[in-house]
């Protein structure tokens, strides 16, 4: 009867020590992974991909951008706007640009509106060129500036806008498509053997330009936290 109660205090003072050494531990991992997932991914952003320019800002983002990472993970909810996958079927834009990755999404928000997700990602130059050339090539009238969208936890992202129209028969009004679109490196070396991805977003004009540079940067808001001018993790 002795040497059982015994054995049995030993198994529970091992057990103790046991859970004395792996809980600080396990809360230890706990509030890193923590840390982690409130930090993000960090990248940085530029009008260019071929040169740098005064627009290049360091971003953080709540989902991963880049091409150690598979594009279709962002999210199909993002804030108030439910998205769902429009595959590519034109193939001459396979042949053309030779995308790593290419992620084509249609979002609609709770009011109606609508916007288009374009991702590409490449570790090669020719699969990125400006969109004006597609929409001058196809008829279309493009003008062509730059926005800065402020972001939630400070900063600005600078994109390069778009508005394209076209007039596609007399008497019906004229398409449109408003494009804000920017390019995405790992690290501030822009490596080309890290990659690059081409971050997309096209709607109609709702209201005015102001409008729909608001509507675009809300969704835009629930992926890009932050962003800094100094190239260096915040």
């Amino acid at each position: 009867m002795q040497n059982a109660t015994f054995r049995s205090v030993v198994v529970i003072a091992l057990l103790l020590s046991g859970l004395l050494v792996y809980v600080p531990q396990w809360s230890r991992f706990v509030s890193n992974q923590a840390n982690l997932d409130q930090a993000g991914f960090t990248y940085v952003a530029d009008l260019n991909y071929w040169q740098r320019t005064r627009r290049e800002r360091f971003v953080r983002t709540t989902a991963p951008l880049d091409l150690a990472h598979d594009l279709n993970d962002v999210p199909l909810q993002i804030g108030d706007w439910q998205g769902e996958d429009v595959p590519e079927t034109n193939l001459e834009v396979f042949i053309l640009l030779e995308p790593e990755q290419l992620v084509q999404r249609l979002y609609q928000d709770n009011a109606g509106h609508y916007l288009w997700l374009t991702l590409i990602g490449s570790r090669k130059w020719r699969s990125f060129h400006p969109p004006d050339l597609c929409y001058d090539a196809d008829g279309w009238q493009t003008s062509l500036s730059s926005k800065a969208i402020p972001l939630n936890d400070g900063g600005e992202i600078y994109g390069l806008w778009l508005e394209a129209r076209k007039q596609v028969a007399d008497g019906t009004p004229a398409t449109e498509h408003m494009v804000f679109y920017f390019y995405l490196f790992p690290s501030s070396g822009r490596d080309q053997a890290d990659g690059i991805a081409l971050f997309k977003l096209t709607s109609s004009g709702y209201g005015t330009v102001e409008e729909t540079v608001a509507l675009q940067g809300d969704f835009l808001r629930h992926l890009f936290s932050s962003a800094t001018f100094n190239l260096e993790p915040p």
